[in-house]
């Protein structure tokens, strides 16, 4: 199974619609981060990109423990606020990814046996259906908060 880790830290979003690349930032961040230092042992970080639904979340392996999605969430804040989220805090049909596919559900079921949590960071702009790619300022400067909320999930 190519996703044979203890914690998975996903990414998702698309990087050709503005802050919707929120996600894949944090892994490439995050993989930044640790390119001189030691990975946690048994943690993933996976670029989703708008496949978390169908290629991640719908495969689970038995050595998951916990399951860290990394994306844009709508919620009431300034653009840039980050927030931990369970997935029962999203209401079914609120939180879809760009082809409309709930992504409540499977995390949903996930989460009847291993710990999710969601980071979400409110989007200023989301420029779909036209490209525009690179985060706004404001989602930007959210990155390291956000890296730093991984890392104490993942116990760094």
């Amino acid at each position: 199974m190519p996703y044979d880790a203890e914690t998975l830290v996903v990414g998702c979003g698309n990087v050709l619609f503005k802050d919707d690349g929120f996600g894949p930032s944090v892994i490439n961040a995050l993989e930044e981060y640790f390119e001189d230092k030691d990975m946690p042992e048994s943690t993933m970080f996976i670029d989703a990109g708008t496949g978390g639904t169908h290629f991640v979340f719908t495969l689970p392996n038995e050595s998951w423990k916990k399951l860290i999605v990394v994306d844009v969430v709508e919620f009431k804040a300034e653009p840039g606020t980050l927030k931990i989220f369970s997935p029962y805090d999203m209401p079914k049909g609120a939180y879809e990814n760009a082809h409309t596919w709930p992504v409540e559900e499977p995390l949903h079921d996930l989460a009847k046996d291993i710990e999710v949590i969601i980071v979400g960071c409110k989007p200023k702009e989301i420029s779909a259906p036209n490209v525009e790619m690179g985060l706004t300022e404001p989602v930007e400067a959210a990155i390291p908060k956000a890296i730093e909320m991984i890392l104490k999930e993942i116990g760094v």
